[in-house]
């Protein structure tokens, strides 16, 4: 019983009910109307023939007399149509016809109306069975009278198979609904409590579980396909929280520690001014590096919450690209490098202009610090290129490299290999590059080169405009945000 209610306040079995009645009352409604009309179409055709009948006789009456239609009458009575006719005399006594009894009312008021009359037909296929008719009935000269009349059997019949033909299908109508709201229930119930089992696994602390798509392309398998897409995407927030919780506990509990440990120190041994200033300005130090490994979890969180696509451009990578080796080629040079840069004409690429220059910062710096080769000049490569529908920017150096093991581990935060400990730095840098890459639908990757580092990260190119201009070389002018 309860789980009859259940289903009775499903939106499918209101849906199913609401179908029912309508099919029910627009069938009902069509049958009826087909019915009623019929009906009313034979009716007329019987009216039609009656009087036809009756003017052929009174013209045979007025030619002969009654001899003549006596005859003419005894002649059609013995066709075994749907006809009907009786003549009587002045006394009511039967002078020809096919009909044996019929109510006395009918002859007495022989005024030419239309009446639907009950009968008994004359012959030895009747057997005293009343059916119905359509009369009409007159008064001739010398008192006779005539009565001429349609047997209704077969507009009878038709009416009673259309009645039947309208029960039938209202119960059809019925048990389809049915079928269909048991059909329309059980699989609609079911995929709802897939979802809402999925829905409570995952409430009960599971992200990594999913919502089964049948294959079949319907409103369920698109919703869950979007709805996968969310968890996964709150999945992967979630475990970087987790991920940020858990480094912020464990990286920043030294520098903490060793601040802690200097301030009790200074309170402890100084014993003027200027140790209590060098205290101070070796915690402001400390203050000043954990306000920077902040403000880069802040970052790298608000990029990571960017809803991707809310904040691109169409941006010229060429003239990005100079305005960094402007900037980098004389810190290169100082380091005893150079910067090469090896970038397509005419590139632009979706993308937010701030931040992809960040990345190439960042990297240009990570090749800076721990790109040196162990003899040789450092060169620094800057490349940008499309590649397979993608505008890959490659930034490569011909260091030593990252061990193969550790070059998916080194994007994470707060990771900082053994040989880069002697240098400064919060380890989370990479971890930012790769957050603008997922903001750009891309993926920062490191390779290994024969020497050297290659670091890439791909981005989407410009939509080309139908109506745009092109300028000389053929760049589409304008931008597609």
């Amino acid at each position: 019983m309860t789980r009859f209610t259940r289903f009775t306040r499903t939106t499918a079995f209101k849906l199913s009910l609401l179908y029912i009645a309508v099919f029910t009352v627009m069938s009902g409604f069509l049958l009826v109307y087909v019915a009623e009309n019929t009906d009313h179409l034979m009716s007329e055709q019987v009216v039609q023939t009656v009087d036809a009948e009756l003017k052929g006789l009174s013209d045979v009456y007025v030619r002969g007399g009654v001899r003549n239609l006596v005859d003419t009458i005894d002649r059609r009575s013995r066709h075994p149509d749907a006809s009907l006719y009786l003549l009587v005399d002045f006394n009511g006594n039967a002078l020809v016809g096919n009909i044996a009894r019929l109510p006395t009312v009918v002859l007495e008021e022989a005024d030419g109306g239309l009446r639907r009359v009950r009968y008994t037909r004359l012959g030895v296929d009747a057997e005293d069975v009343e059916r119905q008719a359509m009369v009409r009935t007159f008064e001739l000269r010398g008192g006779f009278r005539l009565l001429v009349g349609r047997d209704l059997g077969d507009q009878l019949r038709f009416s009673t198979l259309l009645g039947n033909a309208l029960r039938l299908w209202l119960i059809v109508v019925v048990i389809m609904g049915a079928i269909t709201w048991l059909f329309v229930s059980r699989r609609v119930m079911k995929r709802i409590d897939e979802i809402s089992a999925t829905s409570t696994t995952i409430m009960n602390g599971d992200l990594s579980r999913r919502l089964s798509i049948t294959g079949n392309d319907d409103e369920f398998d698109r919703l869950a396909i979007n709805l996968n897409v969310m968890l996964e995407r709150i999945e992967l927030l979630m475990q970087s929280m987790k991920d940020v919780t858990d480094n912020i506990a464990h990286d920043l509990k030294t520098p903490l520690t060793r601040l802690q440990t200097r301030i009790e120190t200074a309170l402890r041994d100084a014993k003027n001014e200027e140790g209590y200033r060098t205290a101070l300005q070796a915690t402001l130090d400390d203050t000043d590096h954990l306000l920077r490994i902040f403000n880069s979890l802040l970052r790298i969180a608000r990029i990571e919450s960017t809803a991707p696509g809310s904040v691109l451009e169409s941006v010229d990578l060429n003239k990005l690209v100079a305005e960094i080796a402007e900037l980098y080629e004389p810190l290169v040079e100082d380091e005893g490098g150079r910067l090469e840069i090896v970038v397509s004409q005419d590139l632009e690429a979706e993308c937010n202009k701030d931040l992809i220059s960040q990345v190439l910062v960042n990297l240009i710096e990570n090749a800076l610090k721990y790109g040196h080769p162990e003899t040789g000049e450092l060169v620094i490569s800057l490349s940008g290129q499309e590649q397979e529908g993608r505008i890959v920017l490659t930034v490569t150096d011909n260091g030593p490299g990252i061990p193969e093991k550790d070059l998916d581990r080194v994007q994470d935060r707060f990771v900082r290999l053994e040989a880069s400990r002697s240098e400064p730095g919060t380890g989370l840098g990479l971890s930012l590059v790769k957050a603008v890459a997922r903001l750009h639908g891309g993926d920062l990757r490191f390779k290994n080169e024969t020497p050297g580092l290659s670091a890439r990260i791909d981005l989407a190119p410009v939509t080309p405009v139908s109506s745009g201009t092109k300028d000389g070389q053929g760049t589409t002018t304008g931008n597609t945000n």
